[in-house]
């Protein structure tokens, strides 16, 4: 907001003429972004380089202050950017890359928010077991005021119903964002798969996957970066909020969506009901997992209403979209193919999730 109390905004159009200059060709504009201190909060600051690197391994480590992102004191502030995957830039062009990249302490110890060293060091031990996430993130549209994008300023829409995957100007609000979004996301390289208007006015869904292993909370994370950075672009705000509207109103979360090469096998679903089996066991850890307040954010979501769970209670089912993991009908037709875990919270760490889940259905920890 301006010091007016009036939403401060600029001419975009003004920039076009300065992106439309030469950029030198022996220079690259590279973006390093992490996770701050909240585990849900995204970071971002610009570098230039002489050369464009060949491999994640040539872009330098890098430094930030931490004290400034809930990382760190000020009397040790310095943290460090060591860059672990590589995207393309939409907002630049040319060879200017996004680069994601881990947190480190001055001990050279990961931050406490840096989910992907231990993430990653479970995927290589479970590689052999091909594990394949997808996950559906949900998410809300807001005005500056808080109020959700579209929305009466002095009431509510109608009721939900006409919502989910609506065409209209009075059912759907903001799909610019989303069809900018979709192809800022296929150009940086993004594994995403899809999007729809959800059952909550202004909100929304885009899925990033099938991933691989690591690559999964890579994609999703950069994929988040795209949309906060595109909505700033709109005006708009996005908020992850598990649940952002009290009341008679859905929530929003990130299903994700699980298979290993043996589920994925003719007869795998005798695979996918063993793995089910080691999930019922592990409940309560894995709701801890599946938000950044450790259940605190879902609890508000996972009432058992609204197409959730219970936050206390573990169920499956096939088709149930009121289970904790659901096993799609042609799933279950088939006899092999994934499973929907549909506890994680919109605003959870993709790393903690795909982790917990391999290390409960493969690792056996």
């Amino acid at each position: 907001m301006a010091a007016n109390g009036q939403v401060a905004v600029t001419n975009k159009g003004l920039l076009e003429k300065y992106l439309r200059l030469e950029q030198p060709k022996d220079k690259v504009m590279a973006e390093y972004i992490w996770i701050d201190g909240t585990g849900e909060g995204i970071r971002s600051k610009c570098r230039t380089l002489d050369s464009e690197p060949k491999d994640v391994s040539e872009y330098p480590i890098w430094n930030f202050d931490g004290s400034s992102t809930y990382q760190a004191e000020g009397s040790n502030s310095d943290m460090y950017l060591h860059p672990c995957a590589i995207f393309r830039d939409p907002f630049r062009g040319g060879n200017n890359k996004l680069v994601l990249c881990e947190v480190y302490k001055y001990n050279k110890k990961p931050a406490e928010t840096n989910r992907r060293k231990t993430c990653n060091e479970i995927m290589e031990k479970a590689k052999d077991a091909k594990p394949w996430f997808g996950i559906e993130q949900e998410y809300t549209l807001l005005d500056y005021d808080g109020h959700p994008f579209g929305w009466p300023k002095n009431g509510f829409p109608g009721p939900q119903g006409p919502y989910y995957c609506g065409v209209g100007a009075n059912k759907v609000y903001g799909r610019d964002i989303v069809e900018a979004h979709y192809r800022a996301c296929l150009y940086a390289g993004v594994t995403i798969s899809g999007c729809n208007a959800e059952v909550m006015p202004a909100q929304w869904e885009f899925q990033v996957g099938p991933c691989e292993g690591i690559t999964m909370g890579d994609h999703l994370w950069i994929a988040r970066y795209l949309l906060h950075r595109v909505s700033e672009e709109f005006g708009i705000v996005v908020t992850l909020d598990p649940k952002p509207m009290e009341g008679d109103w859905n929530g929003a979360g990130a299903h994700c969506n699980y298979s290993t090469k043996e589920m994925r096998e003719p007869g795998g679903i005798k695979a996918i009901e063993e793995a089910i089996e080691k999930l019922s066991k592990k409940h309560a850890l894995h709701i801890k997992a599946y938000d950044p307040r450790e259940g605190k954010d879902n609890e508000r979501r996972l009432t058992g209403h609204h197409e959730t769970s219970s936050i206390h209670d573990f169920s499956a089912g096939v088709a149930n979209r009121g289970a904790s993991i659901r096993i799609p009908r042609q799933v279950a037709e088939d006899g092999f193919g994934y499973l929907e875990d549909r506890r994680p919270s919109s605003n959870c760490d993709p790393y903690s999730v795909t982790e917990v889940i391999v290390r409960t259905t493969i690792l056996g920890e």
